[in-house]
């Protein structure tokens, strides 16, 4: 590449590019102007957009008073835009009831919080997701088989999607950018291939099933853009750019897990994390070349699969992956992109896949306890760049050489603005997985000629897997870098004057050069370096030091600042638009969290979170003399260079003292399996009587067993057979998904379990009677409870939960003559609306309503889970826990589980009657269990439940502990009042046993 900046002249590269631009047509499509697109990037009301986004699903926390918390964190981490994910089967429990009314079913909340708070928001409504969620989305009656093979055109599965989609898309309209709202972007599939077959021809089914979403969409008058997310780059479909045909969408994209969309990496065939970047650029430019280039899931982290390791796996996708691979976007010429996850949350109750337990963290910037660290800072060290970065907008992808350098190990990448000439060279080590510590420097074309940089300071420093962004004819304001070898973080306007900040490594080399120079150089605070004058230019080049460094120039300031300064930096804007210019953004730094700042007259109120003391320091326009931290004056000096600071106490109230004051005691217990005992009275249940199923895969026995065909499709399930006569075993064939587990009993004696593993989907066994007492003139009732993990996805969605296969050991051709089965309580009837039908199984101490707040428990006896239950069986424990936040302050929690070494078990914990946790400790990771606000009061009492299954007769113990991750000064108040998310118990439980 040296080559091609030795060949043409500077103004030559220029006119080329330029000459480039011209060729690319506008687009919307013939729905809105407000929205359009073409080759460079999305324009909204005529502005160009670099799309920062991320995946944030508010099924996954159920508390709407949260998600506020949540987007407050996401912008300000300098993301522009939410991506939502829709559920099918959150907002539809039945084929004749859609909710989007009930407590977090209100999804219009989520859009006018965006609103409000500044991000647009890119609907994805499904019917199917995927999401590592039960059934992918699907609503869960739909996988009985009775639908057909879904993601179709069968009329059948088409008469089911369309009452759901339809209401989604009616209050999607009202919400829209061109309503003066916030949604900018829709999708109505989800990964889905193939448009043609491989002899070319339409896939005729598939093709009418999109159409028929597209005419959904658009009939009920959603007119912006409707996007596609292709599985990966083999999968060339839908797009308007390539073999074009029915069902295309508007805008093309592909989803990119580079590193291993697992924590483990056996299921992406690898054997140590992937460090390797992908060439997006050449795929784009096939298949949608008049087009952006749009990822909308780019790898935020891994889903942490049943058997994975503990917490996840973080140092997988930590700071420096986000270093390398999400600059590496913007080298591919990407500019729209959307992290999958953002904030990652829990599969509460039954909305885990027998791919993922409890835990949805996903190694996300935010984690699912809410707290954010060093991924997010880094993350939103970037953010902030991209917000900066307006030509970045609109550029060409000049070329990737290691010939840019002077060092043949390092890679660079040239994009070049074809109307202002601003460029940018993103380098990084060419094996990009290298952890070597290089130096070099790096040959740029700019409008004062080509030159080789830095000039005066030293080289350009990789440290191991980094990538840096080295800019050239960087606009901000008035003025100009002809180049830095610093990266630029963030640009702000005050008082009509430029406030730029640079960020380096501290103790690594930086360089700028200010076009047209500066009378005025002055370092006004820290250690600025070396001014040199080149021709009409000024050069500076310095050391980053660890403290800030403040520079003074004619009519504009820079501020030079190390990473760990720049990770407490932050540039909260002063209006709700998600498009922000430089004269809307004022420069913060010092807190763990700063949410918001606006300015009245004299004052610069800033909220936000603090972890500990700090020096506020606001950057403000000069009248403004005050600052006020969450509504409160502070003690406040304007520095030398006219910025002002205020010292931030540590707080008061810390994460030792809110533990001290934690306790769970006083725990009571009641039998939690009566179904075992042949007397047990199961007349109310439902009488498995099928003898044939919609469903594709048929049973080895009749009865149909499966849960799904009688409205039973979450948690735990509970069998009942009966048989007359001699036998001496009983063959079962159970199917619940992976990491699900079963055991069973007869006439109240326990005669085996199958305890499950990370692989097994199903498990076979033959269980001997021999331990048991057979009534030889009369009814033998066999008992089997299964421990449903949830649906598998697409296509696989039907496969069936239940028994396979039941018979039984006999010389005398004994066989059951009857089955019955318990599930949730009321099946498919939802009678509990704001939980929903997927929050519960049909467990005894569930069905009856144990775990609910409001039960009476006087009655049991004082047993804690430490002491545990004894033999094979299931037993619930209960307690109430009170917590006493001080205002003002935020918290994470999590309860802790425990069991002795060797343990086989499972266990269902419960908080204020909401399913956050589910315990496996012979398969899962999992042993911590955030619970938010919310489901948790933070400011009153708490019902904590527990049902301890054992799967050995030798009995089960769990101890659980609260475990404090954080405490936080915060503006944002945990302690609203969330009764109306937790109703309370009531008789109507009982008619359930």
């Amino acid at each position: 590449m040296r080559g091609l900046l030795n060949l043409f002249a500077n103004a030559s590269i220029f006119v080329l590019v330029a000459a480039a631009a011209s060729q690319w047509p506008v687009h919307n499509d013939g729905y809105t102007g407000a929205v359009q697109w073409d080759h460079y990037s999305l324009s909204v009301n005529g502005r160009r957009t670099f799309v920062w986004s991320g995946e944030f699903h508010y099924w996954r926390i159920p508390v709407p008073e949260v998600w506020r918390d949540l987007l407050e964190k996401i912008k300000a981490a300098g993301f522009n835009t939410v991506s939502v994910y829709s559920h099918w089967a959150f907002h539809a429990p039945n084929n004749f009831t859609i909710d989007f009314e009930t407590g977090a079913r209100n999804i219009a909340k989520i859009f006018e919080l965006a609103t409000e708070i500044g991000l647009f928001v890119t609907l994805r409504g499904g019917p199917y997701v995927n999401a590592e969620t039960t059934a992918g989305g699907f609503a869960l009656w739909t996988t009985t088989g009775a639908y057909g093979g879904l993601r179709d055109n069968d009329p059948r599965y088409t008469a089911a999607w369309t009452p759901f989609t339809t209401r989604l898309n009616q209050i999607a309209a009202k919400y829209q950018v061109t309503e003066g709202g916030t949604i900018l972007l829709q999708q109505i599939e989800n990964e889905i291939c193939c448009q043609r077959n491989k002899d070319g021809s339409l896939n005729t089914p598939l093709v009418e099933y999109m159409v028929a979403l597209e005419n959904n969409t658009r009939e009920n008058d959603v007119i912006v853009p409707i996007i596609t997310n292709a599985p990966n780059m083999n999968s060339k479909s839908w797009s308007t750019d390539y073999l074009p045909g029915p069902g295309e969408q508007d805008l093309y994209g592909v989803d990119s897990y580079p590193a291993c969309w697992s924590c483990n990496l056996a299921e992406c065939g690898q054997k140590e994390i992937s460090f390797n970047v992908v060439n997006y650029h050449d795929h784009f430019d096939q298949v949608s070349p008049t087009q952006p280039s749009f990822i909308p899931e780019f790898q935020g982290g891994s889903y942490n699969p049943w058997g994975g390791p503990q917490g996840g796996c973080p140092a997988n996708l930590g700071p420096e992956f986000v270093n390398v691979f999400y600059r590496h976007l913007a080298a591919e010429r990407i500019t729209m992109a959307s992290l999958y996850m953002l904030y990652g949350g829990t599969n509460w109750g039954g909305f885990a896949t027998n791919l993922v337990g409890t835990s949805y963290d996903y190694s996300a910037p935010i984690q699912e306890s809410r707290q954010i660290a060093d991924k997010y800072y880094e993350t939103k060290i970037l953010g902030f760049f991209f917000r900066a970065a307006q030509d970045l907008t609109m550029t060409d992808r000049v070329g990737y050489s290691t010939s840019y350098t002077t060092d043949p190990t390092v890679g660079v990448t040239e994009l070049r603005n074809p109307e202002t000439h601003a460029a940018f060279y993103v380098a990084r080590h060419d094996i990009s997985a290298s952890q070597n510590i290089t130096d070099f420097k790096v040959n740029v074309a700019t409008s004062v000629g080509n030159l080789t940089i830095p000039q005066f300071s030293a080289p350009v420093r990789l440290s191991g897997r980094q990538s840096k962004v080295l800019v050239t004819d960087f606009r901000f304001g008035d003025r100009s870098l002809v180049y830095s070898t610093a990266e630029v973080l963030s640009h702000s306007v005050v008082d009509g004057k430029s406030v730029l900040a640079l960020w380096l490594p501290a103790g690594e080399s930086g360089e700028l050069m200010i076009k047209g120079g500066s009378a005025k150089r002055e370092v006004v605070s820290g250690t600025g370096g070396s001014f040199h004058q080149v021709g009409e230019n000024l050069v500076v080049s310095y050391t980053q030091q660890t403290t800030q460094s403040v520079l003074q120039f004619d009519d504009f300031r820079v501020l030079l600042l190390s990473r760990a300064i720049a990770y407490r930096f932050w540039a909260p804007t002063l209006t709700n638009d998600p498009i922000v210019s430089p004269e809307q953004v004022v420069f913060a730094t010092g807190p763990y969290l700063v949410r918001s700042l606006t300015l009245s007259d004299v004052t610069a109120r800033v909220t936000g979170d603090l972890d500990g003391d700090t020096v506020l320091e606001v950057f403000a326009p000069a009248k403004v003399t005050r600052l006020e931290w969450n509504g409160k004056l502070v003690a406040t000096h304007k520095t030398s260079y006219g910025s002002l600071k205020a010292t931030l106490g540590k707080p008061g109230f810390n994460a030792a003292a809110l533990q001290k004051s934690l306790t769970l005691s006083q725990w009571k217990y009641a039998d939690a399996l009566p179904e075992r005992y042949a007397a047990y009275d199961d007349s109310k249940w439902v009488v498995a009587d099928h003898m044939s199923t919609p469903n594709p895969s048929k049973p080895q026995t009749l009865p149909v067993l499966y849960a799904d065909d009688y409205g039973f499709h979450t948690g735990v399930q509970i069998f009942r057979g009966r048989f007359n006569g001699s036998a001496s075993a009983a063959t079962l064939n159970v199917q619940g998904g992976t990491a699900f587990g079963w055991s069973a009993w007869l006439n109240g004696d326990y005669i085996g379990s199958f305890p499950g593993s990370a692989s097994a989907a199903s498990g076979s066994l033959t269980l001997s009677f021999a331990n048991a007492t057979l009534v030889s003139s009369g009814e033998n009732v066999l008992t089997v409870v299964m421990d449903h993990s949830g649906h598998d996805q697409r296509a696989d969605a039907l496969l069936p939960r239940g028994i396979l296969g039941a018979s039984l050991v006999s010389t005398e051709n004994t066989t059951f003559s009857k089955w019955t089965l318990a599930g949730n309580a009321g099946g498919e009837s939802n009678i509990d609306p704001v939980r929903g039908v997927i929050a519960e199984g049909g467990l005894h101490a569930e069905r009856l309503g144990w775990h609910l707040p409001g039960f009476d428990d006087t009655e049991w006896v004082t047993r804690s889970p430490s002491d545990g239950v004894e033999n094979a069986t299931i037993g619930f424990f209960r307690t109430t826990s009170h917590i006493n936040l001080p205002r003002g302050y935020d918290a994470s929690l999590e309860l802790v589980l425990t069991a002795p070494a060797g343990s086989l078990l499972r266990a269902q914990l419960y908080v204020n009657g909401y399913q956050y946790g589910k315990f496996v400790p012979q398969i899962g990771h999992q042993i911590a269990f955030p619970v938010p606000p919310g489901i948790l009061n933070v400011r009153g009492q708490n019902v904590v439940g527990l049902n301890l299954w054992s799967q050995t007769a030798a009995g089960a113990k769990v101890d659980v502990k609260w475990n404090v991750l954080g405490v936080y000064e915060s503006a944002w108040d945990p302690g609203f009042d969330a009764g109306y998310l937790q109703p309370g118990w009531s008789e109507e439980r009982l008619q359930f046993a």
